[in-house]
């Protein structure tokens, strides 16, 4: 007969007014052989925190008089998990998104209970967006809350749950539960068997599978509770950095207070929010270069994406569904974009290089091209399409609101700034980084964006010039004047036909490979996703884990 084995109990953690902890057991039986066990956690901690990319953070508007004249029984700017609201944007035309997705009536939708309203939606119900796999350490822990409410105080349902919520339970359980009972457990075999050379890392680097004795040593005693920083993607880069790095030092004495030992974190960056950490770390913005331990950059526009040009002057790409809530025309994209640094600090900058904007005719013979002197902010997109036909901005569309001071001037401005803050970062990483992003011809960017013309072969760049704007049907095709002979022609935006992820070319990613000083730790030129679902391919996933653990072998503790 074989020996009965004893009954395990799990029993819950408090949390002490002092931060520490404590677990209660209970009595039972004699004859009841129960094995009472609590879990506390580890005394070090280092904080993993995802930010997403434009979109990706969910915004509320601030503004009552804003709420009135767009007549909306609820707050809500901009969450596209809920598709109650996604069926709303498809109906929502360029003066409805100026007025809803305002930099200055906006924020970002932060949970926050005590801040709940009567009649108003709780922030349980805003934040319904978060799920929490099975299994998940934050069942550890204060049992007086859920771990779906953990997960909410942590900024998961700031972000947008369908793109991130796997990496981020992902990384939740990987990074914590590697060991049970000091042995290696399914999820660090995961961790251990996993390599580098098979996630597509780019030739020019040398990674190694990490041995299970590396991940003793960084995880032993050591805690990395994932954490999600949303951001109001309307607003400059720099800004937000700033703010961020308000919430980071928050979240680092918010440990310290709990008795833990908190001195760095990890970010994580998909996209846009790429530029963020990067301001998060610089000493013009949130110089908090110290604090941070290490990056990891996903799919980042590190110079730039040309998609941000055809999209404000022909609208978002496919023409599906999603391509009508995000945009499907150019002056729903420009209403918004046009009033928005942060938008607009993703259109190439100047080391993005010259002559991305090509003009061609219909035999593909190229007939000139912007920016020739390299400037893009003076060559193109501070250029109305009144003065030059293919300038970024069509002037008709940046105010359908009529909002006081916006317009054309307003626009400059803020290309202005966004130039600024180019200049600012270009160049700037921190010391260790590690990236990953789409290098794949069947996932087609904008290296460059090619308008095709009608035109007789013996025109020329100056006649090119010469043509004046006389219609546009907001998806990329332009009626266009001769003023020589008054003779109309053609005009419409190419296909991309660069490799990268739909959004950003390799050609701009590549800045992180071709970084001398400091260099990236590591970059993997990935296949098989475009731009918002990158973190939903294993390959990405991988990376990053392996990329966290790899910085966290750099910390030195303070004794």
């Amino acid at each position: 007969m074989p020996t009965p084995q004893p009954i395990s109990q799990s029993i819950p953690t408090q949390q002490n007014a002092d931060g520490s902890q404590h677990a209660e057991g209970f009595t039972t039986p004699k004859d009841l052989d129960t094995v009472q066990s609590a879990s506390f956690l580890p005394e070090r901690v280092i904080p993993v925190i995802f930010i997403p990319g434009i979109m990706g953070s969910n915004l509320r508007i601030n503004n009552e008089k804003r709420l009135a004249r767009l007549k909306k029984n609820n707050d809500i700017a901009w969450r596209p998990d809920r598709k109650s609201w996604g069926m709303g944007m498809l109906v929502t035309g360029a003066e409805g998104r100026q007025l809803a997705l305002d930099p200055d009536t906006t924020e970002v939708d932060i949970y926050d209970p005590s801040k709940d309203k009567p009649g108003k939606e709780s922030s349980e119900d805003r934040h319904d967006n978060v799920s929490v796999a099975k299994g998940s350490p934050l069942l550890i822990g204060d049992s007086k809350k859920t771990a779906t409410q953990k997960a909410r105080e942590r900024g998961w349902g700031e972000v947008m749950f369908d793109s991130y919520g796997g990496v981020l339970n992902t990384m939740e359980i990987q990074l914590n539960l590697a060991f049970a009972n000091a042995q290696l457990s399914p999820e660090g075999k995961i961790i251990v068997e996993g390599d580098p050379a098979n996630w597509e890392l780019d030739k020019n680097y040398t990674l190694t599978k990490i041995t299970e004795d590396e991940l003793k040593q960084v995880m032993t005693n050591c805690y990395f509770p994932v954490h999600a920083f949303g951001y109001n993607w309307l607003e400059s880069n720099g800004v937000s950095g700033e703010k961020l790095s308000g919430r980071v030092m928050k979240l680092i004495e918010s440990y310290k207070a709990q008795g833990k030992k908190c001195e760095k974190v990890i970010l994580v960056t998909h996209s846009m929010g790429g530029l963020v950490a990067r301001a998060i770390c610089h000493s013009s913005y949130g110089k908090l270069n110290d604090k941070v331990l290490g990056v990891v950059h996903g799919v980042m526009p590190a110079l730039g994406a040309a998609a941000a040009y055809r999209r404000m002057r022909a609208g978002w790409e496919s023409g599906g569904i999603v391509s009508r809530v995000l945009g499907h025309k150019g002056p729903n994209v420009t209403a918004v974009l046009a009033n928005a640094q942060g938008g607009l600090e993703l259109a190439p900058n100047s080391k993005y290089g010259k002559d991305w904007l090509k003009f061609v005719n219909k035999e593909g013979k190229e007939l000139g091209s912007q920016p020739k002197a390299g400037d893009p902010y003076a060559e193109i997109y501070e250029i109305s399409t009144k003065e030059k036909w293919w300038g970024l901005l069509v002037e008709d569309w940046i105010n359908p609101a009529k909002l006081e001071e916006r317009g054309l001037e307003f626009s400059i401005d803020k290309i202005d700034a966004a130039q600024n803050f180019h200049e600012a970062i270009n160049g700037f990483y921190h010391d260790v980084s590690y990236a990953h992003y789409g290098n794949d011809p069947a996932h087609k960017a904008f290296q460059n964006v090619i308008w095709e013309l009608d035109v007789p072969d013996s025109f020329t760049e100056n006649d090119i010039d010469k043509l004046t704007l006389v219609d546009a049907d907001k998806n990329g095709v332009l009626k266009l004047k001769d003023s020589q002979n008054d003779r109309l022609y053609t005009a419409r935006i190419l296909d991309p036909k660069d490799p990268g992820d739909e959004t950003v070319p390799v050609h701009s990613a590549d800045d992180q490979l071709n970084k001398l000083k400091p260099k990236f730790m590591g970059v993997f030129r990935q296949t098989g996703y475009d731009h918002q679902d990158s973190y939903k391919n294993p390959n990405a996933v991988a990376s990053t884990v392996h990329s966290i653990l790899r910085i966290a072998q750099k910390m030195e503790w303070k004794k």
